[in-house]
């Protein structure tokens, strides 16, 4: 499975769109609780009106961070603040 989190852009042929955070969440416990592999996800950083479902995108790397689970990460933000924040936790938790 490939999971796109964007609040504005359509997910690319292949992925699984979330719109928030907690949508991103509940599709990767699904696909764990159902035994589907995440190949990949790919995140933005600002949820705009989204955000109020938990939080910007860097909220769901925090919730892998705490879970200990480091699926492969890719960013899209055009954000370049939320961009060097969220690289930063990449680059400190991710192997």
């Amino acid at each position: 499975m490939k999971i796109w989190l964007d609040d504005l852009r359509p997910a690319p042929e292949g992925y699984s769109l979330a719109r928030s955070v907690n949508e991103a969440i509940n599709l990767i416990l699904k696909a764990e609780n159902d035994g589907v592999r995440i190949a990949v996800i790919d995140c933005d950083h600002d949820l705009g009106d989204y955000a109020f479902d938990g939080g910007d995108g860097i909220k769901l790397l925090d919730w892998l961070v705490e879970r200990r689970t480091f699926y492969p990460i890719e960013l899209h933000t055009a954000n370049p603040v939320g961009r060097d924040n969220m690289a930063r936790l990449i680059n400190r938790y991710w192997e």
